[in-house]
């Protein structure tokens, strides 16, 4: 049987290493994939890297960069 391990939310934000109310306010909007226990949130490790691998912007390449030489 697979364990889950759950995240607090400062636990999250160490691990993103972003300000605590940055985070309440990601969560709040929806951005951060989490559940509220009671008046506690929680996380998984899977979902916060889920949600950080959405936000990678494809590499731009160089293909008809005019100052290419």
């Amino acid at each position: 049987m697979l364990k889950i391990k759950y995240m607090t939310l400062e636990e999250v934000t160490q691990y993103l290493r972003i300000n605590i109310y940055t985070a309440y306010r990601m969560v709040e909007k929806g951005e951060l994939p989490g559940m509220k226990i009671g008046r506690l949130w929680r996380f998984t490790q899977d979902d916060i890297d889920r949600y950080m691998r959405s936000q990678l912007k494809p590499k731009r390449s160089n293909y008809g960069n005019r100052n290419q030489k």
